[in-house]
């Protein structure tokens, strides 16, 4: 259902867990493209936020189609994040360290 657009989501917690879990594989990915390129300070925190919130957003709303029962684009683009970049965190800096020092 996570790759399929317009999915039936009967179960509102199924969907929290593939926003959740994408969330976390997209947050190591930005990390190994951020340590890279390599992207420093706060400008890739921002795009961090920007492209994690964009990604969530875009897929729920646009690809799923989900409705407001979910709490409102809120509490979707926000579901995971705090996890997401922490992970995010630590693959930047490992593999910025990593290549660049």
């Amino acid at each position: 259902r996570a790759f399929t657009s317009n999915s039936q989501w009967p179960d509102k917690d199924d969907f929290l867990d593939v926003i959740y879990w994408g969330r976390q594989i997209l947050g190591l990915i930005l990390g190994v493209i951020w340590g890279v390129i390599p992207l420093k300070g706060f400008l890739g925190l921002l795009l961090f936020c920007i492209v994690s919130a964009v990604a969530v957003y875009l897929y729920a709303f646009t690809f799923q189609n989900v409705d407001e029962d979910y709490g409102g684009a809120w509490e979707i683009v926000k579901e995971g994040f705090v996890t997401s970049f922490a992970g995010f965190l630590a693959m930047w800096i490992i593999i910025f360290s990593g290549l660049h020092f």
